[in-house]
């Protein structure tokens, strides 16, 4: 069966994780023969120069815009939706919930966030969301069972497909003989990397101290309300601590080749984030399917893919614990070696052809089903 898919989503330019998420699965999905088409959904502020792939815009500034995209949603077989709750206008992004409702075609929603805590709207919608979907998907089976014991939902509707990984593996690279600690992805408040600073201080008395990269511009919606003071306070706190030397900031958006090198050359993968209530994280799945030791707070994505696997959990907020379970992987004869092998309770972690195919069957499955069945209307 060849299934036209058409795709709901931020996408590139803009450069946020779901923009990426999505990109990946379309052209994944696009190698696989399935034709698509992208409806990107923009906010002031991003490039609106459309990347190939893209028929439709869905501008926050057009009134009823969902109207329109819906419509172009309905040329296709089936509609892929990816959802968080800022990206969409309306209170909470309610108004993609209108486009679900006008949807003619099968829709398949991914869900980036469930929270454990929702407002009574955020909780509302994201009922009504479900509801409205012909499936739903989680990336993550924390995501799963938060959205089945804190939500009235039809566990039947849902599917776990994890996050696909890139595969950024190959000969490690070292250009610097202190260890290498690594943070990459989009800047702003929430990101920890104050925590990462205040734990690298200590670090400075090993023999051989590490270095620190912090990689990615800041996030989009973080310029536009708060400009750089987040990087800014950033660099402050360095030179407060006496570590600004041993901290290099690169504000760029990196492709897959540079990228896939950066993670090549860290020792450790530090992800320090605040969020107690992050599910999916694309760093996260890149490490890991790299074989870089992570360190990482609990948040829910790192304790499903860490716990008695390649990496070490952290308490929240604490640069004394972060400090010690990154010296205890660079100074423990062998621990690196033995987390690099550790699957721990999670299955290996797929690659995007792997992933897109789970999409196909899945979007396959919706379609028959909403076909009618030879002779029914006889």
């Amino acid at each position: 069966m060849t299934i036209r898919f058409g795709f709901l989503s931020t996408h590139p330019p803009t450069r946020c994780g779901l923009a990426t998420f999505n990109s990946a699965l379309a052209a994944h999905l696009g190698e696989a023969g399935a034709a698509g088409g992208v409806v990107r959904v923009t906010a002031s502020g991003d490039d609106p120069t459309p990347e190939p792939g893209v028929v439709h815009t869905w501008s926050a500034t057009t009134p009823v815009g969902w109207r329109d995209s819906a419509e172009v949603l309905n040329t296709y077989d089936v509609a892929i939706v990816q959802h968080e709750y800022g990206i969409y206008p309306g209170r909470d992004g309610g108004e993609v919930l209108s486009l679900l409702h006008r949807l003619t075609v099968p829709s398949l929603v991914v869900l980036h966030t469930v929270l454990t805590h929702p407002s009574p709207s955020q909780k509302s919608l994201l009922e009504q969301i479900v509801a409205a979907a012909g499936a739903v998907v989680t990336i993550t089976a924390a995501a799963r069972d938060r959205l089945l014991l804190g939500y009235v939902v039809d566990a039947a509707k849902v599917s776990v497909i994890p996050h696909g990984a890139s595969g950024f593996t190959g000969a490690p690279i070292r250009p610097n003989p202190q260890p290498h600690l690594l943070t990459w992805g989009l800047l702003g408040p929430g990101k920890g990397i104050e925590w990462a600073l205040r734990a690298l201080a200590p670090l400075q008395k090993l023999k051989l101290p590490p270095v620190y990269t912090v990689a990615g511009r800041t996030h989009p919606k973080v310029i536009e309300q708060h400009g750089e003071a987040y990087r800014a306070s950033l660099h402050r706190l360095g030179a407060t601590l006496g570590v600004a030397h041993r901290v290099t900031y690169r504000s760029e958006y990196l492709d897959d080749l540079a990228l896939g090198e950066l993670i090549r050359s860290a020792d450790v993968v530090v992800l320090p984030y605040d969020s107690t209530e992050q599910v999916t994280s694309g760093v996260l799945v890149e490490a890991v399917a790299a074989r870089i030791p992570v360190v990482a707070t609990t948040f829910p994505h790192a304790v499903e893919l860490l716990t008695d696997g390649p990496g070490l959990l952290v308490p929240h907020r604490n640069p004394a614990a972060l400090a010690t379970a990154v010296r205890r992987i660079l100074t423990t004869r062998g621990l690196a070696a033995t987390l690099r092998e550790r699957g721990g309770a999670a299955k290996p972690t797929p690659r995007w052809p792997a992933v897109a195919e789970r999409y196909r069957a899945l979007a396959e499955t919706l379609v028959a089903e909403a076909r009618p069945v030879a002779g029914a209307w006889k």
